[in-house]
């Protein structure tokens, strides 16, 4: 049986995540709500919320979990050729909300989406006390792809990533290692396994690795560089 949260619960008031189910795999926990504090402490503890538009707030802890180590990153050589001569600007922060809005775009694939207005409200209060961040790819001045997430200590939770152009989201997720490297950011959270994710490094750690790297990690002091590269 999954844990019940009531939106006056305390904030940490989650389960140990060994009890999160094996079907579906790593659901924990449901209810509760979207507030910030909550929100952050579901992060430190591995948690994360996921559910579709009419469903109540749901909380999981996959296993095993999918992560990308920043200097894993894989470069291909057509990623590393866009990267050179397509133009593409890397920025961080400049328009959290435009970023959350194109991930929440209906897709060919997917025309539905789990970034719910609720969930929007959530991430863009998140950005506004420092918790949430973009990291956008532009050409020629227009925002082509992007990627949002939590970062917190030197972990970054991935949420969700777009593209308009190809590579453009690539691009942003090498924007985005780039700058872990250079400021100590050990751990990137990708939170469920994906073909894409897999041919540019990530990885399956079983919980207990993750939560014991996430440990190390979470309230471990990391740099914030913010500006514009081009490459």
């Amino acid at each position: 049986m999954i844990a019940w949260l009531a939106p006056g619960d305390p904030a940490d008031s989650f389960p140990p995540v060994e009890r999160a189910l094996r079907d579906p795999q790593g659901l924990l926990a449901a209810g509760g709500d979207l507030s910030v504090e909550r929100l952050v402490a579901a992060y430190r503890r591995g948690i994360f919320p996921w559910y579709s538009p009419g469903q109540p707030v749901l909380w999981w802890s996959p296993d095993p979990r999918e992560v990308l180590l920043p200097h894993e990153f894989h470069v291909s050589r057509s990623l590393a050729r866009a990267l050179r001569v397509r133009g593409f600007e890397y920025r961080v922060d400049g328009d959290f909300e435009a970023v959350i809005d194109a991930c929440a775009a209906p897709r060919a694939a997917s025309p539905g989406t789990w970034i719910t207005t609720d969930m929007r409200a959530a991430y863009v209060e998140l950005h506004r006390r420092g918790f949430a961040h973009s990291c956008e790819i532009r050409r020629a001045g227009k925002l082509v792809g992007g990627v949002y997430g939590v970062r917190l200590g030197r972990v970054f939770f991935g949420e969700s990533m777009f593209s308009l152009e190809r590579d453009a989201s690539k691009a942003a997720l090498a924007g985005l290692v780039r700058q872990c490297l250079a400021d100590g950011t050990e751990l990137i959270d990708c939170q469920l396994p994906s073909e894409h994710l897999r041919s540019l490094g990530s990885r399956a750690l079983p919980r207990e690795k993750f939560l014991a790297r996430l440990a190390r990690a979470i309230d471990a002091p990391a740099g914030g560089a913010r500006g514009t590269v081009t490459g």
